[in-house]
């Protein structure tokens, strides 16, 4: 039986320039290629440029989305942009992106949920769709997050990467095991002072760091991230071995790794591209996505499996077929 749904129809992404190597932080922090590499499998970063903001990164990967979907900026009536480094406290990131690529109606709104961003601003792009509030949105994940880092703090310095990645997402009618079939997302803020930063408008005025009890937040990933993932194929009635491609947030190989090992994926069906992006947080699933779907690795018609987790905490999962 078809119903509203909405589909993925496009994908892009935006890498800045300048390359941050292991080696180069090495030169900056007590470090070493060797140390990060083994700890997390990242080889190397990019950094945005001085004067290049989020909402660059985020248009650049909106525009390159549009071009592979075939849709014009003028037919985007909404967009959904998770990001936790705003060009400014406000308006909203979004709406500067909808002025550049110049888009003069619908909606557009920001989604902060860390590194579990996409898949909120996702969930929420797919229920408006499939309402009929809107017809075809852009959904970016967009990250300066170099800019919120302590670069005397090796334990997280080394993680991070700024990027940003975009779908396209249209509403149409179709069955239930096409486009965007399920989600499920969920929060715990109990966890906060396990990942955080140490900053803010309301509590010290200040932008602050980011503040990490790695050993902690890597034991809650792995559990909350396959307990996620199982509810949405009980919930779709697919099994693990339906999966054709696993593109989960790019937060630490290690992390990939042991998911992939839980769940009982075969690690030759996992996206990875945490080696050359590092974390970028809210960015690291669309760009993981657009670089599996440009190297055509992921094809028309697989069924794709992502999840996040985040600062929060914040985690989700979700099931699409392209």
């Amino acid at each position: 039986m078809n119903t509203q749904r909405s589909f993925i129809t496009g994908t892009g992404s935006y890498l800045p320039a300048r390359i941050l190597s292991n080696t180069d932080l090495a030169g900056m922090v007590d470090t070493s290629d060797e140390w990060i590499r083994e700890r997390t499998g990242i080889e190397q970063r990019h950094i945005a440029a001085e004067g290049e903001l989020t909402s660059d990164l985020a248009t650049a990967a909106a525009r390159a989305a549009l071009e592979n979907a075939g849709v014009e900026a003028s037919e985007i009536d909404l967009i959904v942009l998770a990001t936790t480094t705003p060009d400014n406290t406000f308006p909203a990131t979004a709406t500067t992106v909808q002025h550049k690529l110049g888009i003069t109606d619908g909606a557009a709104f920001d989604v902060q949920a860390v590194c579990s961003g996409f898949l909120f601003a996702l969930a929420t792009a797919d229920s408006m769709l499939r309402q009929g509030l809107f017809n075809n949105a852009l959904v970016i994940g967009a990250e300066t997050f170099t800019r919120i880092l302590d670069w005397s703090d090796r334990s997280t310095c080394v993680l991070f990467g700024d990027g940003a990645g975009a779908v396209v997402l249209q509403s149409g009618e179709g069955e239930d095991d096409q486009g965007v079939i399920s989600h499920h997302v969920r929060t715990d803020g109990s966890k906060k002072e396990l990942l955080y930063v140490d900053g803010g408008v309301s509590s010290t005025g200040t932008i602050g760091h980011v503040r990490m009890q790695g050993n902690q937040v890597f034991r809650h990933a792995i559990a909350n991230i396959s307990s996620a993932v199982q509810a949405v194929l009980s919930d779709t009635g697919h099994d693990i071995a339906d999966i054709d491609w696993f593109v989960p947030h790019q937060a630490n190989q290690r992390i990939l790794n042991g998911v992939a090992k839980r769940l009982g994926l075969d690690e030759e069906k996992v996206i990875s591209t945490v080696a050359k992006h590092g974390n970028t947080s809210a960015a690291s699933i669309p760009l993981a996505l657009d670089q599996a779907i440009r190297d055509g690795r992921i094809q028309k018609g697989d069924l794709v499996l992502s999840e996040a987790m985040g600062g929060g905490f914040s985690w989700g999962a979700c099931l699409f077929r392209l």
